[in-house]
């Protein structure tokens, strides 16, 4: 039979508050009555139920984040950088994959609502189609979202300013001459896409660059980026510039060319966006768009505390600037 409180209480010869203030630890109690307890309880086999405490005092130091893709390398970094700034308040994270699909994240939202986390981070897996779910929990639990953002919707959101990345991006290879610029990207799903689509558009227009080279939306992963690569070398000639819309789409492009002897920056300049650990390691190392993860992290915790601590704090959205990381795949050393 499992020990109870009321056991341990007679075991040790103590009140059953008593019991309750040391494992607890919500008041003082002498370290003899402190050592007692913790006496009886072991020779019990008493285990205390911490999720019912923290549940009787409505929270449960646990934050519930959703990614749309764990195998996507940015997306570790941002969880690294969340899990360790919650570790300092003394709060674990309990981390879900959405796997790219609306009715998975849905799932996962449902689930860890369930399970009465204290607050959800969240990145959408679409800019419309994560709407629904959202809006079944949002009245329960705190939301914040992360790197990507449901249009319109009334939850508080931190990332990057994607379009000023893509638009420094740009403005690098214009620099280095580069006049004919292709574009390699995801499709206009999520947030990200978007903005970075149009981030893209407004720096060719803003520096009279042409808009004529072929854009090309696929996914964010390395095999578009290896299928992209063959298409541009299907055209008639090489562009002089590639930007692609993240690394691992770059790290794809990077390599397809080189297993088509297509030499980079020599013969056309590539460029990714979010500097994930891979892309000093590419071949050549990939000029790209560094997005500050600490930073995005803390902002995140902190939105996330104070629309815990009150519900009706006004909305907020904070986008971050980006910075450029130039190396050899457009000519800069490592």
């Amino acid at each position: 039979m499992t020990a109870t409180i009321r056991d341990v209480a007679r075991h040790a010869g103590v009140s059953v508050a008593t019991v309750s203030r040391v494992l607890t630890g919500s008041r003082t109690v002498s370290p003899e009555l402190v050592e007692r307890v913790n006496e009886a309880a072991r020779a019990l086999g008493y285990r205390h139920n911490a999720v019912a405490r923290a549940l009787r005092r409505g929270t449960t130091n646990t934050v519930g984040m959703i990614v749309p893709e764990i195998g996507n390398p940015f997306f570790p970094a941002i969880v690294e950088a969340v899990e360790r700034h919650l570790g300092g308040t003394g709060r674990d994270l309990f981390l879900c994959d959405s796997q790219q699909d609306i009715a998975i994240e849905r799932q996962r939202v449902l689930a860890l609502v369930g399970r009465q986390v204290d607050g959800l981070i969240i990145v959408p897996v679409s800019a419309t189609g994560s709407r629904a779910c959202l809006e079944e929990v949002i009245t329960r639990t705190p939301i914040v979202q992360v790197d990507r953002y449901v249009e319109d919707f009334p939850a508080d959101w931190v990332g990057v300013d994607d379009e000023l990345g893509i638009g420094a991006a740009v403005e690098h290879v214009a620099s280095l001459g580069a006049k004919r610029v292709v574009f390699v990207s995801a499709t206009l799903d999520s947030s990200s896409a978007v903005q970075r689509h149009v981030g893209f558009e407004r720096a060719m227009r803003k520096l009279g660059l042409p808009l004529d080279e072929p854009q090309l939306l696929g996914t964010f992963r390395a095999e578009w980026g290896r299928v992209a690569a063959i298409k541009i070398l299907t055209g008639a000639s090489l562009p002089d510039a590639v930007v692609c819309g993240n690394d691992e789409i770059a790290v794809g492009v990077l390599g397809e060319f080189r297993r088509r002897q297509v030499r980079v920056p020599e013969d056309v300049l590539v460029t990714g966006f979010d500097d994930i650990r891979f892309a000093a390691l590419a071949d050549p190392p990939l000029t790209t768009i560094r997005q500050p993860h600490e930073q995005l992290a803390a902002e995140c915790i902190r939105l996330l505390d104070a629309r815990m601590a009150d519900a009706g704090t006004p909305m907020q959205r904070i986008a971050i600037a980006p910075s450029l990381v130039v190396r050899e795949s457009t000519g800069g050393t490592s």
